[in-house]
């Protein structure tokens, strides 16, 4: 092996160390939605997070979008979607690359969206923490609204599945990976998140299509795959 290769790996080795350090530190138990934000800022505006976060260490976000593409296949072009907890766009990318064209993000993070806009993926950009304030966006304004990355302690709390629904149109999909460990380690997920899930289809208000364990999501680890259909408004 030369000596470019043995560095290359180094290089790759101490970059996912980082990288999941990094990740752990910003799902930390106890931590605060300012602080996941300031956290993400500053991570963005190293310069480092897609490095970081490179397709060989974080598949998320191309399960993510083959997951969508795969639901409007015949309809792409003309699908609009909203990419939730969009950080700097790696799914808007991977989205744009099937072909999508009308992408807007949400984010509450200032610094990932500065990186975002650099790379032209989204026609409107929302700097809003999904949470239980109404978004600045009316009902049934997407198609899609999909989220990979954005769940974890301190991120994208329950109630935010309610906006999720409002600002998706009839028949629309909502499609949201997160680590599978998430579900166990999270307390607020762990005492409630599929059980909302549940009442939310009991309720009338989407119909799940699928929950899938989805293998190497993050640095070889599961993760798992939520696709739901929003019904018609009661």
């Amino acid at each position: 092996m030369s000596d470019e290769g043995v560095t290359t790996n180094s290089q790759n080795y101490v970059q996912e160390d980082t990288a999941r350090a990094f990740t752990a530190e910003c799902h930390r138990v106890g931590i605060t939605t300012e602080e996941v934000v300031d956290f993400y800022t500053k991570w963005a505006m190293n310069g480092k997070y897609d490095q970081d976060l490179r397709f060989e260490q974080y598949e998320g976000p191309v399960i993510a979008a083959n997951a969508v593409a795969e639901y409007f296949r015949d309809d792409i072009p003309q699908t609009k979607v909203l990419d939730v907890a969009a950080g700097t766009g790696l799914v808007g990318e991977q989205l744009q690359d099937h072909g999508f064209k009308h992408l807007d993000a949400l984010e509450p993070a200032s610094g990932m969206l500065e990186q975002a806009r650099k790379k032209n993926i989204y026609t409107k950009i929302y700097c809003e923490f999904l949470n239980s304030k109404p978004l600045p966006i009316d009902d049934g304004s997407y198609d899609c609204s999909v989220s990979c990355g954005g769940m974890g302690e301190g991120h994208i709390p329950l109630h935010g599945f309610y906006e999720l629904i409002r600002v998706t149109k009839p028949g629309g999909l909502v499609c949201i990976v997160m680590k599978e460990s998430y579900l166990s380690q999270c307390k607020e997920y762990k005492d409630g998140l599929e059980q909302l899930m549940k009442e939310l289809e009991d309720a009338g208000k989407w119909e799940r299509l699928s929950r899938d364990v989805v293998p190497k999501y993050a640095f070889g680890e599961n993760g798992v795959m939520f696709r739901f259909r929003i019904c018609n408004r009661n």
